[in-house]
């Protein structure tokens, strides 16, 4: 990556911090929750009204795939998933202590030390983004071993949907505005999401909640197939401490979820030897049911992925309960105007 590059990046970055901080026209207390100090993960693990959010947001995302089988592929598992946040976190924020920016050798080298995936995965994953058109090449550069990537405005634009179905759980929660200020500034996306990536990435807890879990979310269409069976929750039976979930046809699994029909059998007969799941008749003729150490597992891990986005909303925007003075200049967007 070029000299001139990077220092164009970083201050693209330091201009989006300055809207933020040169913000006379918005009251951030408003916006917040109910006091300065985050959402932590145990009290919204232990919060019923948490779960029930849970099986609201677990449809919604559902409905976010089917829409866009793209997007499906990205979250289909959970490797793919922090690679996606960790280009992110790179182009905007930096998260490797270098100035914002991406290229391919720069991605790999931190999906590596980090242990999401090996070096020609991750290289392999920035060709399959090019090709479905999340990143592009940017034309800025002397050096073709290091050409400079850039997300695509389609690949903000899903991350930005994604990080507003996040905030609005948050909101209803504890009445909190944050997908309304969102919503009026969305450039604090860049600002907002390298937090929330290190958060997310650096989560023991949040990378291996359990066993089941762990078996769903790295196997590949894995994570979006459990968002699925854990969205058609109802009760909870206190007897059998089990949820029945419906008929699930593996037809339509593979379908909606880019799966093989081989492979999704494979992946339910395994969580079915674990007790997770199970069938009440016939293997795939009957209702599935979900343990409700599962359900336990999934809820644990949205509670740490939750108050990771509400620490990291808080730490950015959240602490400013009064009005910001006046600055010298008021930037309205995070790239100046030509």
């Amino acid at each position: 990556m070029t000299q001139r590059y990077r220092w164009i990046s970083f201050i693209i970055y330091v201009y989006a911090i300055l809207v933020i901080i040169s913000s006379d026209n918005l009251n951030f207390a408003q916006f917040i929750g109910d006091g300065c100090m985050s959402l932590s993960a145990k009290e919204l693990a232990q919060d019923p009204e948490f779960f029930t959010e849970i099986l609201n947001y677990t449809r919604e995302i559902v409905s976010t795939y089917d829409e866009n089988q793209s997007v499906c592929s990205v979250f289909a598992s959970q490797q793919r998933w922090l690679m996606a946040l960790a280009g992110f976190a790179l182009y905007c924020g930096g998260i490797d202590g270098e100035p914002p920016g991406i290229h391919a050798n720069r991605f790999a080298n931190y999906i590596v030390e980090h242990e999401i995936a090996s070096h020609n995965t991750a290289l392999s994953f920035i060709q399959e983004m090019l090709a479905l058109g999340f990143l592009r090449y940017l034309p800025v550069t002397s050096d073709r071993r290091a050409r400079p990537l850039q997300p695509t405005e389609e690949a903000a634009r899903q991350l930005a949907k994604w990080l507003s179905i996040h905030l609005s759980v948050l909101d209803r929660l504890d009445g909190g505005k944050r997908n309304a200020l969102f919503a009026k500034r969305p450039e604090f996306i860049g600002v907002l999401q390298p937090a929330i990536s290190v958060g997310i990435i650096d989560s023991d807890d949040l990378r291996h909640p359990g066993e089941t879990f762990d078996l769903f979310t790295w196997a590949n269409s894995g994570g979006v197939i459990m968002d699925y069976l854990i969205s058609r929750v109802g009760m909870i039976n206190p007897t059998t401490q089990k949820a029945i979930v419906g008929r699930i046809a593996f037809t339509d699994l593979c379908n909606r979820f880019l799966i093989s029909r081989t492979n999704a059998k494979r992946l339910m007969n395994k969580a079915i030897k674990m007790q997770s799941i199970g069938w009440t008749g016939s293997s795939g003729r009957s209702q599935l049911w979900l343990s409700d150490d599962f359900i336990q597992q999934y809820r644990n891990y949205q509670a740490e992925k939750f108050a990771i986005i509400d620490a990291a909303w808080q730490s950015t925007l959240g602490l400013r309960r009064t009005r910001m003075p006046r600055a010298k200049l008021a930037f309205t967007s995070a790239v100046p105007s030509r």
